[in-house]
């Protein structure tokens, strides 16, 4: 199957959010990937609700709503109220995670789980049959533009080899540093789902950039 194809609005033009919306519902891009970070679980600060609820107005495609929070199961309700569809929390960040993964299906959501650069899949053994989406970041999570570490791959070789024993249906995204150089090997390895920012959003022509990642 093609590629999910998933480009970060964290590398859009923020002065012109309704253009770049209207560009990904013209593309054949998947999902909005929407990262919210708080400056505490991560040294940035991005963007909150109002703004998601504000861009869900002018979206055609679902909401991929990647936490980058302190306790984000504090939020579940008010990300399913302006418009997520899928919402990820970090296993660094979720002390009860069985407990956070079922308050968002609860709310009818698909849940996610992302991991940093340092934690391994197999801390997901047994959880792995209650996630939707393992998002493993390519990059230190915080901010935009950084080079992808090359350690993913054999990280995305072993969760696929987890999720194939267990007989679940569960998606790999790869979000960090992603550009059409690496998505094939990535998708080789065994990852669904492609997160790009920079290399969709500062490309001369987005809807071309993002047409080649699918087609990878």
């Amino acid at each position: 199957m093609d590629p999910i194809i998933a480009p970060s609005v964290l590398a859009a033009d923020f002065s012109n959010l309704e253009k770049e919306a209207k560009m990904l519902n013209q593309s054949v891009a998947d999902w909005y990937h929407i990262d919210v970070m708080d400056g505490v679980f991560v040294p940035n600060i991005s963007f909150g609700m109002p703004v998601i609820k504000s861009l869900k107005k002018h979206a055609t495609k679902p909401f991929d709503v990647h936490l980058m929070i302190v306790q984000p199961e504090r939020y579940i309700k008010d990300f399913k109220a302006v418009g997520a569809d899928i919402l990820t929390v970090h296993y660094e960040a979720s002390n009860h995670l069985h407990r956070t993964l079922q308050a968002i299906k609860d709310e009818d959501m698909k849940a996610g789980v992302a991991l940093n650069p340092h934690t391994s899949v197999d801390l997901l053994e047994n959880t792995l049959e209650d996630i939707d989406l393992v998002c493993i970041m390519s990059v230190n999570p915080g901010f935009g533009g950084q080079t992808f570490i090359d350690g993913t791959y054999r990280k995305v070789e072993k969760l696929r080899k987890m999720i194939d024993a267990a007989g679940c249906n569960t998606l790999i995204e790869i979000d960090g540093g992603v550009t059409s150089a690496n998505a094939r090997k990535l998708i080789d390895a065994g990852a669904h789902a492609l997160v790009a920012g920079s290399f969709v959003f500062r490309s001369d022509n987005p809807i071309e950039t993002i047409s080649k990642l699918k087609n990878c």
